[in-house]
């Protein structure tokens, strides 16, 4: 009897964990089904090369996971029976309920409004591949002089005004942050932030929180008002809502609690990865939303489960960052080196030398997905006949 395995989202993590398990699993042990809405693997952190008016490659699901082993099922989840271990989906086909014995959740984040009146109804986001289209024909409709307003100073506010302000000299590009400038970076990271915004013609507004967004402006919180003729909201990311709705223990963030082999602490046959899974990295910090988050998490749920149902060696230490890569048009990146727990130290790369080195990131991740066996042997385990080892399972428990 196989054991049954349902990947929830074929985004970075969901892809990779997809794939990983199935080179670590035999075939004849495991039936691994990977279930997404759309038929093609989206790159988000390309989202704002895309917005930008650039065209990206199409990925088709089904060329990468041709051969793996792995089905595919194009379909929308709408509810999950954590319980009962089932999952409700809805596709071109109708409604269906799928059983599994282990459920990997990587259904991932969208835009978060962070409650700010007027931001669904005015602004645009690009955390989503129909966001970042949506807001790439409202932008190539608007005239030369007219302003782009960007909410949000962090990675993806960062690469996107600098993509637009390269990619639109037309445009009046501007720059809203709630605090300083690069606050978060080395010196020397934030001397190049500067030198990049000052060069591409950026007009920022620091220590500008934004409270209210209109059809045509926006209003901070210490009153001032800034026009603009698109606003695109880049202020964070805020989880799938669908495991609110399960009993699944969350965070407060809305994020499911795991333990370092990504396996939920109140439901042990659910693993939760990349922007859905609240894991604790080094120093005991939570991991924050980013591929750089998900990729090494989708890592550690593959082989916990592989380790499960094989008798193997089960790992728990902590992950941990080594650097922040920040593109900063198609000619200028910033590469941030930081501690474990993702802190800024002194050394920072710049210019050309890291913009390519940030576009080997992206396409490294693009490859990962479909070579999902780094660091790992790809001779595949046979599984055990007791699918969840007590042993274990006792020895994260403690």
């Amino acid at each position: 009897m196989q054991h049954r395995i349902i990947v929830l989202g074929a985004g970075y993590s969901g892809a990779i964990a997809a794939g990983r398990l199935a080179k670590r699993l035999r075939r004849e042990d495991v039936a691994i089904t990977l279930v997404n809405a759309e038929p093609d693997f989206v790159e988000r952190v390309r989202m704002h090369q895309l917005a930008a008016g650039q065209d990206l490659e199409p990925r088709p699901l089904r060329e990468m996971f041709a051969g793996t082993g792995v089905a595919l099922k194009l379909a929308k989840v709408t509810s999950i029976d954590v319980d009962r271990k089932t999952v409700a989906v809805q596709s071109t086909e109708g409604t269906e309920e799928l059983a599994y014995d282990t459920l990997v959740y990587a259904l991932g984040s969208g835009g978060n409004d962070q409650g700010v009146p007027g931001v669904a109804e005015h602004a645009h986001q690009i955390a989503s591949r129909p966001g970042a289209l949506r807001l790439r024909e409202r932008l190539a409709g608007l005239a030369e002089g007219e302003t782009v307003l960007v909410v949000g100073g962090g990675l993806t506010g960062l690469e996107f005004v600098t993509e637009l302000a390269e990619t639109r000299p037309d445009l009046d590009v501007t720059l809203a942050t709630r605090a300083e400038l690069g606050d978060w970076l080395s010196s020397k990271g934030r001397a190049h932030l500067r030198k990049v915004i000052d060069r591409l013609g950026i007009a920022v507004y620091e220590n500008a929180a934004v409270t209210a967004v209109g059809a045509d402006r926006v209003t901070t919180a210490d009153g001032r008002t800034f026009l603009a003729a698109v606003t695109v909201w880049t202020t964070g990311f805020a989880v799938h809502p669908l495991a609110a709705a399960t009993s699944l223990e969350l965070a407060d963030s809305g994020r499911i609690v795991v333990d370092a082999t990504m396996r939920s602490v109140s439901h042990p046959d659910v693993y939760a990865i990349g922007d859905a899974g609240h894991a604790l990295g080094a120093g005991a910090r939570p991991l924050r939303m980013s591929c750089a988050s998900g990729t090494p998490m989708a890592w550690r749920a593959a082989d916990s489960i592989a380790a499960r149902l094989t008798d193997g060696k089960l790992t728990d230490t902590p992950l941990r960052y080594f650097n922040q890569c920040i593109s900063l048009g198609r000619e200028d990146g910033l590469i941030q080196f930081v501690t474990a727990d993702d802190r800024a130290v002194d050394h920072a790369l710049t210019g050309r030398f890291a913009a390519r080195y940030k576009e080997l990131v992206c396409k490294g991740a693009v490859w990962g997905v479909a070579n999902p066996t780094l660091g790992i042997p790809v001779r595949r385990r046979r599984a055990v006949a007791e699918r969840v080892e007590p042993k274990a399972t006792a020895r994260i428990a403690a």
